[in-house]
């Protein structure tokens, strides 16, 4: 588990409307079952062998100043044209305007070559008006080994 330490209720990340930003975490506190295993650094999420499959969740909070037209894309970004922005979410905000909304997701994933070489990074952007968010965690399960 990844708990980003850089953007917190008192330093919220802005999000431009239209603008793709690699959706950040510095992982300030890390928690790993085993001393070794790192499936992300440096912005990417990591895999150890090609065709191991993992499962990620991702939680923040978030708003928006106009949470009648805003929503948020999500989407995991594959390098050399590797067809992982499928893995991706469109996040609404159900109500009130700057009001803190709890974002969950939970993707599964494999690896392909390519992604075990270099990884890959989450993008996110806002869309139809301006956004935050903060609280940002990655937890990373690989839930099988092919390799």
């Amino acid at each position: 588990r990844y708990d980003d330490g850089q953007y917190t209720s008192a330093s919220k990340l802005s999000l431009t409307d239209g603008v793709e930003v690699i959706l950040p975490n510095d992982a300030g506190t890390v928690y790993r079952s085993h001393t070794g295993i790192d499936y992300y650094e440096d912005g990417k999420v990591l895999a150890d062998f090609e065709n191991d499959t993992y499962l990620m969740t991702i939680v923040f909070k978030m708003s928006s100043a106009n949470a009648n037209q805003t929503y948020l894309e999500l989407v995991l970004e594959g390098a050399n044209g590797t067809p992982y922005d499928r893995i991706r979410d469109t996040i609404t905000f159900p109500k009130g305007n700057d009001v803190a909304h709890d974002y969950h997701g939970m993707f599964q994933y494999y690896a392909d070559a390519n992604f075990a070489n270099v990884g890959s990074q989450w993008k996110i952007t806002a869309i139809g008006g301006t956004a935050s968010v903060w609280d940002i965690i990655f937890f990373i399960q690989k839930v099988q080994n092919y390799g």
